[in-house]
């Protein structure tokens, strides 16, 4: 009897477990989506309004499309935001960073990922479709633009620009801000962070379930993979080492793949996705230091 009841109690324990860790899964690819609290108006912007389909034509993407009018370079720097945000990144806030890139004479285009902001969608990614959404955002400027293209992304936008960029050779090079460089691994060691709960037994649950309930395989999020074919077109990698979101490991360990080719800026301080609001003035200046290369 006694054997019974303490069968039963594992059972139960486990199925406990098991739920939770479905359900906290779940939660982390349909989070929850956060408003445009501020607009281009507040930093004397007139955006052209767009909608544009993912390359994959399974959602159609929300944005702005803003137009260098003072000095034109010809080119176009479409930014990319981070896990459960939306295009205005306000830890930047990406506003002000494109103020600066549109005084620069630099068109910009910000839009809200999938399930992010005003677009369509119901599931995020960390990246396996979102690398979609950013080709989708290259195929508009191709198309109505007809400019050259960088493209500049943070934390999950910078791994979907980099996987983006690797099967489009018309972006012509990459800055990325805290992204990590290969999702499986990433997950694996820092899901703690996201979900809230322990590293065992919730994390290899979690990184077995998920997959099949979404749809997604993280080992294809592989910026490694990625820079392999970018290079030789430039990338410029942005970390703080004080990020406790994800490492700035991540980004060294990219930009040793190739560092003939790349560049990298480490920043202290700064967390995650800080940098700019901390060396304001620096980061502008990295900026149209990289862009000026091409």
């Amino acid at each position: 009897m006694i054997w019974l009841i303490a069968g039963s109690i594992v059972i139960v324990a486990f199925a406990l477990i098991v739920g939770v860790s479905i359900f906290v899964g779940w939660r982390l690819t349909h989070p929850k989506r956060k408003p445009l609290e501020e607009g281009p108006a507040d930093y004397g912007l007139a955006p052209r309004q767009i909608i544009f389909p993912s390359r994959l034509g399974d959602v159609r993407l929300d944005g702005w499309f803003f137009e260098a009018v003072h000095k034109p370079q010809n080119m176009t720097i479409i930014m990319s935001h981070g896990y459960a945000g939306n295009r205005l990144e306000m830890g930047l806030p990406a506003l002000s960073l494109t103020q600066c890139l549109v005084e620069a004479g630099y068109h910009v285009l910000m839009f809200d990922f999938r399930n992010s902001g005003l677009s369509e969608g119901t599931t995020t990614t960390i990246g396996y479709l979102e690398q979609q959404d950013v080709l989708g955002a290259v195929d508009w400027v191709k198309t109505q633009v007809a400019s050259r293209i960088v493209l500049l992304g943070f934390s999950m936008g910078g791994s979907a620009s980099l996987l983006a960029a690797a099967k489009e050779e018309a972006v012509l090079g990459v800055i990325t801000d805290s992204a990590f460089s290969q999702l499986h691994p990433y997950l694996k060691e820092n899901l703690p962070v996201w979900s809230g709960l322990p590293r065992f037994p919730f994390t290899p649950l979690i990184l077995t379930f998920l997959p099949r309930l979404v749809g997604i395989n993280p080992h294809a999020v592989d910026g490694l993979a990625a820079v392999d074919r970018i290079a030789p077109r430039p990338v410029l990698f942005i970390h703080s080492h004080d990020d406790p979101a994800i490492p700035s490991s991540n980004s060294i360990q990219m930009y040793d793949r190739h560092p003939a080719h790349f560049e990298l800026w480490t920043t202290t301080g700064a967390g995650h996705v800080g940098s700019y609001r901390l060396y304001a003035e620096a980061y502008v200046k990295r900026l149209l230091n990289f862009l000026s290369k091409f």
